[in-house]
């Protein structure tokens, strides 16, 4: 059985982070949460997902958060960290905007647990590739956040999805959390 409880996936839009998740729940030993920002996002009211306090969508692909949108992620991470200290592993699958602003509020929410701490990285053309072919995105947010949301980011652990099929990747971090997790 392994030490870690939380293993956090830091990757742009349309990067490979849930395949990953879904690979790392079948390949790990013990049973696993898999929960993402993108469920976040859906279960807010409706003013919330296209407004200026809640998260916002560019034409451009820019994504802009308010206010609102903060207290209620901030309530949602200290949630996944309680269920975590009752018991439960969690992958988390997020797009950290504010790169390492955004990495603080998960370790003040995650304090004290075992944290693997992962960089989902994938080219900006192979992203927005995906991006296209889903049909659920706004155009060009893939290629925005490609390198985004890894600048000033450190990790436990790289992946690479535009080089590694999800399940590949998933392998590595599974060998990493097998190995042991440091904090």
């Amino acid at each position: 059985m392994s030490s870690a409880q939380v293993i956090v996936l830091n990757g742009g839009s349309s990067s490979g982070k849930s395949g990953i998740a879904r690979c790392l729940q079948a390949l790990l030993p013990e049973a696993w949460l898999a929960i993402g920002v993108d469920t976040l996002i859906d279960v807010m009211p409706a003013r919330l997902q296209l407004g200026s306090e809640g998260i916002g969508f560019a034409d451009d692909g820019e994504v802009t958060v308010g206010e609102e949108f903060r207290q209620l992620e901030d309530a949602w991470m200290a949630g996944v960290a309680a269920m975590v200290r009752a018991g439960a592993r969690v992958v988390v699958d997020d797009v950290f905007l504010g790169g390492p602003e955004s990495r603080q509020r998960w370790e003040k929410a995650l304090d004290g647990l075992d944290v693997l701490w992962v960089g989902v990285r994938c080219d900006a053309a192979v992203a927005a590739g995906r991006e296209l072919a889903r049909g659920d995105r706004v155009s060009g947010m893939a290629e925005v956040q490609a390198d985004l949301v890894h600048r000033g980011m450190t990790y436990d652990v790289e992946v690479d999805t535009s080089r590694a099929e999800a399940v590949e990747c998933a392998r590595v971090i599974a060998d990493r959390i097998k190995g042991g997790v440091r904090r």
